[in-house]
């Protein structure tokens, strides 16, 4: 497969909503990402735009991102990038999606304990081989994109948050002056 696949570091701007499907799990949540750099002529680090995601996460994934992350919490997540469209009586409509593979914290921005899921092992008398994880039918992809579209149908020229404030605050600690990319 061409799979487009992405790491995106960024905030939970909502928090995450896990829906139980015919054949496993989903956990939906939206992040934002906002550049960041250093202007030299101001002496300052300054905001640049913000790129808005929204985040699904199926089966262990799901059920390990409902419990761990919450609104608010630096993540990196990574997987694989794509445009959902769809059609509203304003026009059409579309916003990147990624499949996560993998969801964590921003250990650049705090701590965090890890717990180890428990493993789900064979009953006796069943093969003690690894057992695949169920996969979603496209039923059950198209039952969550729908889902998701519900829940995050903003107006137009909205976004999850209003005004112009940063989505998090570096402090002169842990944020050295670096110069800007070009």
């Amino acid at each position: 497969m061409n799979d487009t696949l992405v790491t995106v570091v960024g905030n939970v701007v909502d928090s995450p909503r896990r829906v139980s499907l015919k054949n496993g799990a989903v956990t939906n949540f939206r992040m934002a990402s906002t550049s960041r750099r250093f202007d030299p002529a101001r002496q300052e680090f300054v905001d640049g735009g913000t790129f808005w995601v929204d985040i699904e996460c199926w089966n262990n994934l799901s059920s390990n991102v409902s419990a761990s992350v919450s609104k608010g919490d630096p993540v990196i997540v990574r997987g694989a990038l794509r445009t959902d469209s769809w059609e509203t009586d304003s026009g059409r409509r579309s916003t990147p999606r990624i499949r996560a593979f993998a969801v964590g914290p921003d250990l650049a921005r705090g701590t965090a304990v890890f717990k180890r899921a428990q493993a789900v092992r064979p009953t006796v008398g069943q093969d003690s081989g690894v057992v695949d994880e169920p996969q979603p039918t496209p039923e059950d992809e198209q039952m969550a994109r729908a889902l998701a579209e519900e829940l995050a149908d903003v107006p137009d020229g909205e976004d999850y948050g209003t005004g112009s404030e940063p989505l998090y605050v570096l402090d002169s600690e842990n944020s050295s002056p670096e110069p800007a990319r070009v």
